[in-house]
């Protein structure tokens, strides 16, 4: 039976106040989700966020009210689709995404079930007499009987990812005491004031952020110093290189400048400078020779001590 006036007007309510309290929004799809575990994630975002859930229908019938006022929230509407809810929050987004994929629970092959990833029954004797050798045929699995039991050859993928589970798969998994799945709820999409992403967005750690912007703006510098084309990363490098032309030219001519003159002195006067640095490193090293020596008399008097008898 379909809500009545007075409920979607709650409804409506409820959603445009989590909407305007909340700058962050997890689109979550909750299949296979139990209520037991539905109960178990609010308790774990209480005080950190809120999760409504609603018909479709009536989810986007909001939105467009919504987008009258506020039309950055057009970019919801094509992800309102499937089994979906709201996760409303003002915290970190990564902490809140960890809560909520956090909860998770084992559950069998089921026939005509969506399978989210491959399911492969592994090599080992199954402990199964040979009488249910059929069921491994009808799959391809390779068997053999060792010990009066059924026993699989090798590692055999049963369920490919994306494709739904037969009857037959379902019951041999089940047979051999194989729950191959775990049911939770999943992160479609985050929109985060006014802008919306894939959540794997947030496993991106700031070094890696970091890394790939340095990249970035080197390589538009690189690019800008090229062709030729002023931009903010190449300023600074176009600034360097005409100090280094200008440098060049007072060098080859007669105008001198004031951070031309040291470089023009050391080129006319090589040998004063050359005089200077063989000074200065005997300077450094004149004050740790004593303690050397110090150090080598020490060492002397230490062995000549460790040559005597016990009783000299």
């Amino acid at each position: 039976m379909g809500a009545n006036r007075t409920e979607k007007e709650q409804y409506f309510n409820r959603l445009q106040e989590l909407v305007e309290t909340y700058p962050s929004i997890f689109i979550v799809n909750i299949d296979n989700v139990s209520s037991n575990q539905m109960h178990q994630i609010r308790q774990a975002l209480r005080g950190k966020g809120q999760v409504l859930m609603g018909k479709n229908t009536m989810v986007r019938r909001a939105l467009k009210i919504f987008i009258q006022s506020n039309p950055q929230f057009e970019r919801l509407l094509a992800h309102v689709k499937g089994n979906i809810g709201f996760v409303f929050t003002s915290g970190d987004l990564k902490d809140i995404r960890d809560i909520i994929v956090a909860n998770k629970v084992k559950a069998p092959a089921r026939a005509g079930l969506y399978s989210p990833e491959d399911v492969y029954i592994p090599a080992g004797n199954t402990g199964m007499e040979p009488g249910k050798t059929s069921f491994f045929q009808a799959l391809g699995v390779p068997t053999k009987i060792a010990r009066g039991t059924i026993e699989i050859v090798s590692d055999i993928r049963v369920v490919e990812a994306n494709t739904r589970v037969g009857a037959s798969e379902a019951t041999l998994l089940n047979m051999l005491n194989i729950s191959p799945f775990t049911f939770g709820m999943t992160c479609v999409q985050v929109y985060d004031n006014g802008q919306i992403f894939s959540p794997s967005v947030l496993d991106v750690s700031e070094e890696t952020l970091v890394g790939r912007l340095l990249t970035a703006g080197n390589q538009i510098a690189a690019i800008s110093l090229a062709i030729n084309y002023p931009t903010l990363p190449s300023v600074m490098h176009s600034f360097v290189n005409s100090f280094k032309n200008v440098l060049a030219v007072s060098i080859s001519t007669d105008y001198t400048f004031e951070y031309s003159e040291k470089i023009k002195d050391m080129i006319a006067n090589p040998d004063a400078y050359a005089a200077a640095a063989p000074a200065a490193a005997a300077a450094s090293g004149g004050e740790a020779a004593p303690a050397a020596e110090e150090k080598k008399e020490e060492e002397e008097d230490e062995d000549e001590d460790m040559g005597l008898g016990l009783f000299d």
